[in-house]
Order: structure tokens, then C-alpha cells, then sequence
């Protein structure tokens, strides 16, 4: 069922003018009166004029109805005189025009070519490009002032970001450790078995979990919980201007706390990960013992025939690498935080997938380095 129209008579001053008198209830439960007709008069009158005397109830509609009139009056040049209007209407146009639109502020319904976003898209990685540099750069000089003894942070707060990276993370780390110990036990034996191989799963599990699994597994655990962290706390700074007031203080943000939380990580993963190793080879056991018939000697011996101390440090590198990764994007994306809360969110978000998406390249690229190597 169509809502009833506004009721608007369209009349002709003595002077020419154009006068608008609206009737009546101007409310949402009633649709606005056409538009058309309403420009042809306008195209052809010199000034326009309201009169409410008939007009009962009103509220946001007549604002909507009476801003598209000025704006069309506007366009043809013709003069609008307010006056005849209720006091509050007048007022809400007043303070609706007080502050002009901002350029650009406006969606536009034109839909860009692909060549113009396919270079908004080439220009916007750029711009992260040369952010991310910037960045790496300030953090590479913080370090230096650290080298020297000249960086500024607080101890207290570089041993509570140290327990929270590391004692705090031990549970998550433990459980997923030892379920991914488990779950690659279970794959490899299951093909194994296949050729009565399936003590070669010791093999298996200690390799995967001491060059691979321990390290990634632990950097995605840091990375979804503490590279949010990060980025959270460092965009609410952000928002409530703390790190503004760090800087008028005197103080450098990269000192004060950035470099704090990159240090935690870099030391605490890699000792993470050796005990996510030592779990997974652990799952794995569990596996092996109880639903493939090894013994816990035999699986012991294996796994101590098949790893050295060398595999350990392949995977103790890579989680070093992976610690400063995780730290720079959980507080660059902090530092890049806007001013809103909802900018907070968004930011630990796009810290998590920075962090995961850079673990995975820098460890596909260590991999195909590990081996150009002959390590």
C-alpha cells in the first residue's frame, strides 16, 4: 500500500515570486511529493518563498523535502527566503549548512575504470611499501641507541611484556604443539604402514616438529595472540593520544614501545619453540605408542638417530625471524591506527593476517635458502 503524499500547493506572489505553502502533516509515515513538477517552476521563477501556516506536524522529512528544494533553487540561481518557516526547521537548515560538504566526502556514482584502480591499487601498495620502510628504518635506529645504551624504555614494563609473551603463552602453545605432534603422526604412519615402515615415524615428527612445525606453529599462536595485543594497545594509545603526548614529551615512541615488545618476542619465541618441539615429539610418541605398536624405547631411539642439534637450530633461525616479524606487524599496525574505536578492531585484524602472511613467506624463503645451502 502506497503511503499518502504531502500535501504542498504551488502559488505565484504578486511580485513573481514562488511561494510554497505546505499543509498539513509532513511526517515519515507519508511520501514526499514529486519533484518534477516542483523544477519546472523553480527553472522558471526569480525567488522562492515558504509559508506554514497550514502546516501541522513535521519532523526529519520536511528538512529532507526542504534541503532538495534549496539545493535545486541553488542551481538555477534562484534566491530562497527561509523566513516562512517554522523557527526550529530554519534552525536545523542553518546548522545543516553551517559546515560545508567535504571534497570527496560524497560517494560518487561514476564506478572508476580498471585502469584508474589498477593504479589506486599500484599507488596504495607503494604508499604501504615506503610506510613499512619508514618504519623497519626507525626500529633499525632504535636498536642502534639500544647497542650504544642510549635507548630510553622502562624495565618494569620490558619484563611484563617478556612474562606475557612467554609464561602467558605456554597453555596455547602446549595444546597445539602436542596436537600437531599427534596429527602428523597419525599422517605419516598411516603411509608408512603401508611398507611396514612405520617406526620411520619417529623420523617424521621429530624433523617436522624441530625444522618446520615447532617454529610456524608457534609464530601463528604469537601472531594471533600477541601481535593483536600489540596492535590493540598501541591503537588505543593511538586514539586516546598518548603516543602523541609521548612524542611532546620528549620521548620516542620506537623506544618507549615499540622496542620493549620487539625484544620480548624475539627472545621468547625462539625459546617457545623449542618446547612446542619437544611437545609435538611428545604427541607423536603417544600416537606411535598406543595405536601403532613402537615401544617408547624404540621411538627414542629413533628420534634421537634421526635429529641433530643442527635441525634444532634451523628451526630456533626461523623463529627468531618470525618473532620480529610478528612484532613489527602488530605495532606498525598499532602505530597506524586511526581515531576511532572501531579503527582499534580493525587494526588488531589486519596485525593477525600481516603477521601470518608474513611467517609464511619468510619461511618458504628460508626453506628454499635452508636447501640452496645444503642445510
Amino acid at each position: 500500500m502506497t503511503a499518502a503524499e504531502c500535501l504542498l500547493e504551488v502559488a505565484t506572489g504578486n511580485d513573481g515570486d514562488l511561494i510554497l505553502r505546505l499543509q498539513g502533516d509532513w511526517t515519515v509515515t507519508k511520501a514526499l511529493p514529486p519533484m518534477e513538477p516542483l523544477r519546472l517552476a523553480i527553472e522558471s521563477a526569480r525567488s522562492l518563498r515558504f509559508d506554514d501556516s497550514a502546516l501541522a506536524a513535521w519532523d526529519s522529512l520536511l528538512i529532507v523535502f526542504l534541503r532538495r528544494v534549496m539545493a535545486l533553487a541553488h542551481s538555477h540561481e534562484v534566491r530562497v527566503a527561509v523566513q516562512g518557516l517554522p523557527q526550529g526547521a530554519q534552525r536545523l537548515l542553518a546548522l545543516g549548512s553551517a559546515v560545508p560538504e567535504q571534497a570527496g566526502a560524497r560517494r560518487s556514482g561514476v564506478q572508476a575504470s580498471w585502469l584508474a584502480r589498477l593504479g589506486s591499487s599500484v599507488l596504495a601498495v607503494g604508499e604501504e611499501l615506503r610506510a613499512l620502510l619508514s618504519f623497519v628504518g626507525e626500529i633499525a635506529l632504535a636498536v642502534g641507541r639500544l647497542v650504544r645504551g642510549q635507548a630510553r624504555f622502562r624495565r618494569a614494563d620490558f619484563l611484563l611484556i617478556l612474562q606475557q609473551c612467554g609464561a602467558q603463552a605456554l597453555p596455547i602453545v602446549s595444546l597445539i604443539s602436542f596436537l600437531v605432534g599427534m596429527i602428523l603422526a597419525y599422517v605419516g604412519a598411516v603411509q608408512l604402514k603401508q611398507f611396514g615402515a612405520q617406526i620411520f615415524v619417529a623420523n617424521l615428527v621429530g624433523l617436522g616438529m624441530a625444522r618446520e612445525m615447532g617454529a610456524m606453529m608457534t609464530a601463528i599462536i604469537m601472531a594471533g595472540r600477541t601481535g593483536a595485543a600489540f596492535a590493540a594497545q598501541l591503537g588505543t594509545m593511538t586514539v586516546g593520544e598518548e603516543i602523541d603526548a609521548l612524542r611532546t614529551s620528549g620521548f620516542s615512541p620506537m623506544e618507549f614501545l615499540v622496542l620493549p615488545r620487539m625484544l620480548a618476542l624475539v627472545l621468547m619465541v625462539p625459546l617457545l619453540c623449542l618446547y612446542a618441539d619437544l611437545l609435538g615429539i611428545l604427541g607423536g610418541a603417544v600416537v606411535a605408542i598406543t595405536s601403532f605398536d613402537i615401544s617408547y624405547s624404540q621411538y627414542h631411539d629413533q628420534t634421537l638417530a634421526a635429529l641433530e642439534l643442527r635441525q634444532f637450530g634451523l628451526g630456533l633461525i626461523k623463529a627468531a625471524v618470525f618473532g620480529v616479524l610478528v612484532a613489527i606487524a602488530g605495532c606498525l599496525r598499532g602505530m597506524q591506527c586511526g581515531r576511532s574505536a572501531a579503527a582499534v578492531g580493525g587494526a588488531a585484524t589486519s596485525a593477525v593476517v600481516t603477521g601470518i602472511v608474513w611467517i609464511i613467506v619468510a619461511d618458504a624463503l628460508l626453506t628454499i635458502l635452508y636447501d640452496v645451502l645444503g642445510w
